[in-house]
């Protein structure tokens, strides 16, 4: 069981760090892309979409930073003479108090079990990633509703352009027979 749980770490946190790392070269690069000059003449549609991928990939990218922590979290409390209850539940909660622990990943966060059935954070960090995945989740949802939006402005002011041509000179009254 041990091996899962170290295996699941693997594959959920360094790959997330390695996208981390690629996401702010990646970012970087657009952002040199649009404030140098010679950018292409559709870049505010670029933009558009590319904001979108990139918050969604945010999004994916601290949600398994967030399940490797409780991964590791996880593992830590389980292994080891002195692993139970975990460190974060002792470090917040006295020790007569604390029957247990339970890691969630949806929400992310590490509970402590308390002898009252009632379970209390071990730590505030997982409210602050949580709260950063919606907030870049509801960034790209947001991004393409507006992507949405654009499109459609730009098809009915394209309908509407044909229907408003009115000649610019009225026929003079001398030309008519």
């Amino acid at each position: 069981m041990e091996v899962l749980r170290s295996i699941i770490f693997a594959l959920l946190f360094f790959p997330a760090v390695i996208g981390a790392f690629v996401w702010c070269v990646v970012l970087l690069g657009k952002i040199l892309s649009v404030a140098l000059p010679g950018r292409r003449p559709d870049w505010r549609d670029s933009l558009l979409r590319w904001g979108a991928w990139m918050a969604g990939a945010a999004a994916v990218i601290l949600y398994f930073l967030g399940a490797g922590s409780v991964a590791m979290s996880v593992n830590e409390s389980s292994h080891g003479a002195d692993s139970t209850p975990a460190l974060e539940c002792r470090d917040d909660y006295p020790m007569d108090r604390i029957r247990g622990q339970r890691g969630s990943y949806f929400p992310l966060g590490f509970d402590c079990v308390l002898d009252d059935g009632s379970t209390g954070s071990s730590a505030n960090g997982y409210f602050w990633l949580n709260t950063s995945i919606a907030v870049s989740a509801l960034t790209s949802f947001g991004l393409v509703i507006t992507m949405g939006g654009i499109a459609e402005h730009r098809a009915r002011v394209a309908l509407r352009k044909p229907l408003v041509t009115a000649p610019d000179n009225p026929p003079d009254s001398d030309t008519c027979s």
